[in-house]
């Protein structure tokens, strides 16, 4: 179904990253499918094309922001087969990279009213964490050690731009090193 295009050639895909704009800039509220129909430059008819109504695109746009924003690198073939300490680094650089924080707060503002959305959160946590977890855990890390770094690793790559927004790029790749030297010292 990611393939199939409407008359105008809007993907699925198109459709949903311009609905994940749209709730980091309105807020779920404020998503409708005329709004977004026209950010795409077509017809609302196009919509309807990929999506019954807006509770399946709402149920896809969870679905796809889990895979785009966390599988996309917890499934990278690439980054499963580094070795451990530098799976993390990598994994710190593809989130800086590709900005894949940038829905972050959104859908987790969404999460806090709809239990659907809390669902796909707690997903992305879990897959998040599992994946931390078994490089930190090839490392050595057990127990507590093991969790508590898991957790670091995770928070900070979560909130580090939405929280940190004034410290630049090159400065953020300078300390991805220091960080993960740190975290990883036994």
């Amino acid at each position: 179904m990611a393939s199939k295009r409407s008359h105008r050639g809007v993907t699925r895909a198109e459709w949903l990253d311009m609905a994940l704009k749209s709730v980091c800039k309105k807020g779920i509220a404020g998503l409708t499918v005329q709004g977004l129909a026209r950010s795409l430059g077509i017809a609302k008819a196009g919509f309807y094309w990929h999506f019954r109504d807006r509770d399946e695109l709402l149920r896809q746009l969870l679905d796809y922001w889990v895979h785009e924003i966390t599988e996309v690198i917890t499934k990278n073939v690439e980054v499963l087969a580094l070795e451990p300490k530098s799976r993390l680094v990598r994994t710190a650089e593809l989130i800086l990279e590709n900005d894949l924080t940038r829905y972050e707060i959104a859908i987790r503002q969404w999460a806090l009213e709809d239990r659907e959305a809390a669902r796909a959160v707690r997903q992305a946590d879990r897959i998040r964490l599992d994946f931390v977890r078994g490089a930190f855990s090839e490392l050595g890390f057990e127990n507590d050690d093991l969790e508590t770094r898991a957790m670091l690793f995770t928070c900070y790559h979560t909130w580090d731009s939405p929280m940190f927004g004034e410290i630049s790029r090159k400065r953020r790749c300078e300390l991805i090193a220091k960080r993960i030297e740190l975290l990883t010292k036994l």
